[in-house]
């Protein structure tokens, strides 16, 4: 089960997305679990999503732990499927709370703070959707992982017949 968690080849279009997904979904981890950039924290964000998105604290926990690792790891291609996954979770979450406001994003600043669509999560859930498909790709620790259960599953040298003796044809 863990060798399919972590296999993985060499595409670099997979270390794009997982690198991106990863450098865009850092700041919100660091907003809503630490506090930075502007954010509220763990303890913040974690009232905010139960007391008026409506979602139960295990789940708003998990998911404000999830902003915070998921990014790191699909940066570094560890457990990128796993990553991206709860990066799927998170985005479709958050879709379901933009869904009223609409398909477009707040482009021209004409709506209120907060009233944004849901296309941007759609594409966030899009580019993780692709690395659980594919993996964490090129020059990524699942990619070592892979190559080291392949090495262990190939012979390192070819069998010989017993004793140098050839069986009689």
């Amino acid at each position: 089960m863990s060798h399919k968690l972590f296999a993985t080849n060499t595409d670099f279009g997979a270390l794009l997305g997982r690198v991106m997904l990863g450098a865009v979904m850092m700041p919100h981890g660091f907003q809503h679990a630490l506090g930075l950039f502007g954010g509220y924290g763990f303890s913040g964000t974690l009232a905010w999503m139960t007391d008026t998105l409506g979602f139960p604290a295990a789940l708003a926990a998990l998911a404000i732990a999830t902003e915070l690792i998921a990014p790191f790891a699909l940066i570094l291609g560890v457990g990128g499927r796993l990553a991206a996954f709860g990066i799927i979770g998170i985005m479709a979450g958050a879709a379901s709370t933009h869904a009223p406001n609409g398909f477009f994003m707040n482009w021209f600043g004409n709506l209120p703070a907060g009233s944004e669509g849901f296309e941007y999560h759609l594409i966030g859930i899009a580019l993780a959707g692709v690395i659980v498909v594919n993996g964490s790709g090129a020059l990524s620790v699942d990619r070592l992982f892979t190559r080291r259960w392949s090495a262990r599953a190939t012979p390192t040298r070819q069998a010989r017949p017993a004793d140098g003796l050839e069986a009689a044809a």
